[in-house]
């Protein structure tokens, strides 16, 4: 099983970092790196969401793509992904979100077992799709949101 986590903390208060999180089709106007995001259908709290980003590569760019099933609990705080479509298919997300004294603690965990490549299954989730693309597009995730939402604090 593949794990990649990645964690930040937010000077905003968790409704707002949990408002960010969830509202997913605004992403591509506060990520750079994000090129589109579209929803494909909507039933209570539940959603099916296609997503792309940009990958660099120093003055590249790699695009990627992929297909999620998603779920927002406003309870929790939490924001669920299934990978049902692209090269991660199969993979879990679930954005964890808990205040601080400062503003909101986010730990966002990707699992997966890999691709259905036999042979290389384990090199290609572990050291390549793991490390490089999942890590490589949720530390900028992270960080672009805890820009926005600190800039937005900062003038209210």
């Amino acid at each position: 099983m593949m794990v990649t986590s990645d964690t930040i903390d937010i000077g905003a208060p968790i409704e707002r970092v949990f408002e960010a999180a969830a509202d997913v089709e605004r992403w591509p106007e506060i990520l750079a790196h994000y090129r589109w995001v579209r929803m494909l259908e909507r039933r209570g709290d539940s959603r099916t969401v296609e997503m792309a980003a940009w990958r660099p590569f120093g003055p590249l760019n790699w695009p990627t793509w992929w297909r999620s099933k998603m779920w927002v609990d406003p309870g929790k705080h939490q924001v669920r992904y299934k990978h049902v479509q692209g090269i991660t298919s199969g993979m879990d997300v679930v954005w964890q979100l808990s205040p601080t004294p400062t503003g909101t603690h986010v730990d966002l965990v990707h699992t997966w077992h890999g691709p259905p490549w036999p042979l290389i299954r384990y090199p290609a989730a572990h050291w390549v799709i793991g490390p490089v693309f999942v890590h490589g597009i949720a530390c900028r995730t992270l960080a672009g949101i805890k820009r926005h939402l600190e800039l937005l604090h900062e003038r209210a």
